[in-house]
C-alpha cells in the first residue's frame, strides 16, 4: 500500500506564500494521480488542485487558478503544492491524496484511496 507523509505546513502572513511537499513510498509512484485537498474544523474536505500520473495534466479549484501550482518529482516521489498570494480564509488542514485508477472524479474526495496525515496552514491577516 501507499503511504503519504506531508509537510511544509506552518504560520504565513495574507499576500505570502508557502511550499507543502508529499513523499509517497511504494514501488509505483509516477503512475498515480496526486492531489490536494484542504478541510476547516466545520466544513467539508475541500478539492483544491491534482495532477494525473503518467505525464498527465493539471487540474485547480476555480478559487486558487492562477495563484497554487502543483507538481512532481517522480524521481522523489514527491508531490509539491506552491502556495502563492495566500488569503486569511485559506486557513485549513491541507491534505494529500494518491488515487491509483485516474479517475475523472478528481474533485470528489471518495475516489481516492491513500490519504497523507494532514499539515496545518495557519495565514494571519
Amino acid at each position: 500500500q501507499v503511504q503519504l507523509v506531508e509537510s511544509g505546513g506552518g504560520l504565513v502572513e495574507a499576500g505570502g506564500s508557502l511550499r507543502l511537499s508529499c513523499t509517497a513510498s511504494g514501488r509505483i509512484f509516477s503512475t498515480l494521480s496526486m492531489g490536494w485537498f484542504r478541510q476547516t474544523p466545520d466544513d467539508e474536505r475541500e478539492f483544491v488542485a491534482v495532477i494525473a500520473g503518467n505525464g498527465g495534466g493539471s487540474y485547480y479549484a476555480d478559487s486558487v487558478v492562477g495563484r497554487f501550482i502543483i507538481s512532481r518529482d517522480n524521481d522523489k516521489k514527491t508531490v509539491y503544492l506552491q502556495m502563492n498570494s495566500l488569503k486569511s480564509e485559506e486557513t485549513a488542514i491541507y491534505y494529500c491524496a494518491a488515487d491509483p485508477y485516474g479517475s475523472s472524479w478528481y474533485r470528489d474526495s471518495s475516489v481516492y484511496d491513500y490519504w497523507g496525515q494532514g499539515t496545518q496552514v495557519t495565514v494571519s491577516s
